[in-house]
């Protein structure tokens, strides 16, 4: 039995924008590693993929259905999700009567910074009620169309992940500082080259860390391997020149694909979409 919300929950996430019958993305200003987005489906959403930051968000209208962790997994209207870092799930609406839900993306990064952990939380119930959860997710995705302050994002990951936390129950030993900042070192090169090929070699130069030892310490900081963090920071640049309506074979090269249908693989895999159908629902027309 699933734990649902009250009618009240639901209405405290404000008024929804109206979108238009068939199936569309509604994306809000983004801020550094905060993502927030409206999505309606009649049917199937997503197909299997994986995103290297956790999806937390809320089911506004109908049945949300989604495979993850080797179970189908069902979220009402008020209920609470919550998705960890790099996990393969697929997403779409449970019923005929279709699916309206609001999502943030956040960073791992930040996650870390806000508790000053050594690891990342994990909630190992996807689906939740929690009404002290759905007033932090109210305030950051109740108004869609306006772009949040640096003090108001500062607030919201600070409750979030503290929620996060609670919810989590986990007592995992820490990385320490030195290792930490080492695989930090790795993790901003990274960012910064991510457009080329970056090697082994340069990142054990760069934190100091053979490339084994990194590898374990970025997957327990940030929940991926440096090869998905890289990929993923090409993927993200390839969505901002969708959004600009800039052609798909000018994306690929670009974002350092090798041609457009390597992009098309690599955005589907980790979106569940291909490029061409995700600059439909976001309304831009993409060669």
């Amino acid at each position: 039995m699933l734990d649902v919300l009250g009618e009240e929950a639901v209405h405290s996430l404000g008024r929804l924008c109206e979108l238009p019958g068939q199936d569309a993305i509604l994306s809000a200003p983004s801020n550094p590693g905060l993502e927030r987005i409206e999505a309606r489906f009649a049917g199937d959403g997503y197909d299997l993929h994986r995103h290297d930051t956790y999806a937390i968000g809320v089911t506004l209208h109908g049945v949300q259905t989604f495979w993850y962790r080797g179970q189908r997994r069902y979220s009402l209207p008020g209920n609470i999700i919550v998705l960890h870092p790099d996990e393969i799930h697929d997403g779409g609406a449970g019923t005929d009567d279709g699916l309206r839900y609001r999502m943030l993306y956040l960073e791992p990064s930040l996650a870390l910074q806000s508790l000053r952990a050594g690891s990342l939380p994990f909630v190992k119930d996807p689906v939740f009620a929690d009404p002290a959860m759905a007033a932090i997710l109210s305030a950051a995705l109740d108004n869609l169309d306006e772009e949040l302050d640096e003090l108001a994002v500062d607030d919201i990951i600070s409750r979030l992940t503290q929620s996060l936390a609670r919810h989590a129950r986990q007592n995992v030993k820490p990385l320490g500082p030195a290792a930490v900042r080492q695989t930090e070192l790795a993790r901003d090169y990274l960012e910064e080259h991510a457009l080329r090929l970056v090697r082994s070699g340069e990142l054990e130069a760069v934190s100091g860390l053979d490339r084994y030892t990194l590898s374990r310490h970025f997957r327990a900081l940030y929940a991926t391997s440096p090869h998905r963090f890289l990929l993923m920071r090409r993927l993200q640049r390839a969505r901002e020149m969708i959004k600009a309506g800039d052609p798909l074979a000018e994306i690929a090269a670009a974002a350092g694909f090798t041609d457009q249908s390597h992009l098309n693989r690599q955005f589907k895999k980790a979106f569940g979409l291909t490029p061409g159908r995700w600059a439909a629902l976001i309304g831009v027309n993409s060669g």
